[in-house]
């Protein structure tokens, strides 16, 4: 009798389970049909806008300044007339060029640290993530203001500064991800074998950690971008003329005070919606090379 009751407490537990998991499985779809969308016109709007679109985006018309959007400008103009849509696509080519350019050397410099600290372990491993607590200590914004602030403004300036100011994550995740594998069996076997310290690294450590250094990589992007906003709208980023999204941000204050918005919104908008795309893909990413482990019940 008590073995009846136990197994009709438990069926509903099992349907609501089978339920939650269909319910998650759509969410993940749609979250990911629509990262995959957002990207893509993203993607296409850096590549296609500028060759179709026949226009000067420097070009300086007074008599149409701080027009509204329209048909004739969809995203408005600027405080000289200049095309605002034309003014974020190139200001969103420019920015995705300094986040992938930094978020690749940040990965390389970081894979490098952290295999390095994870494989030798002992002293090098203690004194290599010594150095990444003391660095991470420091602001990020902080240190990559002193960076900037010793070369002229530039792209590659700029690139350099939120590399070296990003790479301490990656770090800290490829350290983990060796000291992982380092315990396995196939590990083990290698080194009773008499494989040296660099092949077990080249071999079997550094081909686990790649997945998980890529997924840092794609991450990093969108932040990445946001430091680069942040240099630029305080001054110390691009140059003036560059039409990067932190540049626009930073030029459409005084119009942001008169009560004009677009400015303001759309270069805003250029910034959030590559992020919320890169965040979705990213999170299918990582539940894909670490997937849950489904309870019992959905066996």
């Amino acid at each position: 009798m008590a073995e009846i009751t136990a197994e009709k407490t438990a069926r509903p537990t099992v349907w609501r389970s089978h339920g939650a998991d269909r319910r998650s499985t759509r969410t993940r779809t749609l979250r990911l049909r629509t990262s995959a969308a957002l990207l893509a016109v993203t993607v296409l709007a850096v590549l296609l806008v500028p060759p179709l679109v026949q226009l000067d985006q420097q070009a300086v018309d007074l008599a149409a300044k701080l027009e509204a959007p329209s048909w004739a400008h969809p995203f408005g103009t600027d405080d000289v007339g200049r095309d605002l849509l034309l003014r974020c696509v190139y200001g969103l080519r420019v920015s995705l060029l300094v986040g992938v350019a930094a978020a690749l050397t940040a990965t390389v410099v970081g894979t490098a640290v952290g295999a390095t600290a994870g494989a030798l372990g002992g002293w090098v491993d203690r004194g290599v993530m010594r150095v990444v607590d003391t660095i991470a200590s420091v602001p990020h914004l902080l240190l990559g203001i002193f960076i900037v602030a010793m070369f002229r403004p530039g792209v590659w300036p700029v690139v350099i500064s939120v590399a070296l100011t990003h790479w301490l994550s990656t770090a800290r995740i490829v350290r983990a991800e060796v000291l992982s594998l380092r315990s396995r069996p196939y590990v083990d076997a290698a080194v009773s074998g008499g494989a040296s310290r660099w092949r077990v690294a080249v071999r079997h450590l550094l081909p686990g950690v790649l997945p998980q250094a890529a997924l840092a990589a794609v991450l990093m992007v969108p932040h990445a971008m946001w430091h680069e906003s942040a240099l630029s709208f305080l001054g110390l980023g691009l140059p003036t003329h560059t039409a990067s999204l932190g540049n626009l941000i930073q030029e459409a204050r005084g119009s942001l005070l008169a009560g004009h918005w677009w400015p303001t919104l759309f270069p805003g908008l250029f910034i959030i919606v590559p992020t919320l795309a890169v965040a979705g893909l990213a999170g299918a990413w990582r539940e894909r090379i670490n997937p849950r482990r489904r309870s019992e019940l959905m066996l």
